[in-house]
């Protein structure tokens, strides 16, 4: 099978498999004119066994103007207690399996946003992600910060090439693309649509790829209220910190009565 032919079979995989967006919701409706269309970065300014249903939301997808923020934006609605947990960068040979032991003792699925690389060096993992009842994600091939910047053809690249290696090594094609840092453009909004893929973002940003603490990781997730989508890591560094205040984290979010829900 020729390369186009590989490329056009996994898109018809991820057709049929990818989750819904909202027909005409005012969110997802809004216009970018406002905005630079190349360059619409996103306010950040640094990147960067549970339930067996991961997800929640089935259905073809509509092409976007901005990525999702919360789980409101997304169809048919998640139970209205209902947060998101996702977890970037990876997978890790260290984090990643300290992160699905901790998500299994407390029955929590997530989101995992693969870096293609990552795919391609630790597959097994990859694979004991989506074993676990987890939702996978698109990360690009190489985290790229500046993805917006490049040229149409390295952003199909990036966005392509790791859609595929996700979906070679487990089967299951990516429902979600997240991009390096939250920094997006119309054509990377663009090229996730053309893979079957919805564009994530997050409401909830604890940094905790910049060490701040464990203290300060716990405090920013614990102000997470229904409807969010939090955002952690498993790999691009040390997250002993990110397992830490998530051990606290998670029974604490359950015990106010928030459930968790993958993308």
């Amino acid at each position: 099978m020729s390369g186009v032919d590989r490329r056009q079979a996994l898109l018809t995989v991820a057709a049929g498999a990818v989750g819904l967006l909202a027909g005409g919701g005012p969110v997802l409706a809004r216009s970018l004119s406002d905005r630079d269309d190349k360059t619409l970065k996103a306010r950040k300014t640094a990147a960067h066994g549970p339930p067996p249903d991961p997800g929640y939301a089935h259905g073809p997808i509509q092409a976007l103007q901005r990525p999702v923020h919360g789980l409101k934006d997304l169809s048919p609605a998640a139970p209205p207690t209902a947060v998101a947990l996702t977890v970037d960068d990876g997978p890790h040979p260290t984090w990643t399996p300290q992160m699905l032991d901790l998500l299994a003792e407390f029955h929590v699925p997530a989101t995992f946003s693969l870096i293609g690389q990552q795919v391609q060096e630790f597959p097994e993992l990859v694979k004991r992600i989506v074993a676990g009842g987890h939702q996978v994600s698109d990360h690009t091939v190489s985290h790229p910060i500046n993805l917006p910047d490049l040229s149409a053809a390295r952003i199909k690249e990036e966005i392509g090439d790791a859609h595929d290696r996700i979906a070679q090594t487990t089967g299951v094609a990516p429902k979600f693309f997240r991009a390096p840092g939250g920094n997006w453009s119309t054509q990377v909004l663009d090229t996730a649509t053309e893979h079957g893929m919805i564009s994530i973002d997050w409401a909830v940003d604890p940094r905790d790829w910049a060490r701040p603490g464990t203290g300060q990781i716990t405090n920013t997730l614990l102000a997470a209220k229904a409807g969010d989508i939090l955002l952690c890591h498993d790999g691009g560094g040390d997250r002993a910190e990110t397992i830490r205040a998530l051990r606290n984290v998670i029974p604490a979010l359950q015990k106010r009565g928030l459930t968790f829900v993958a993308l």
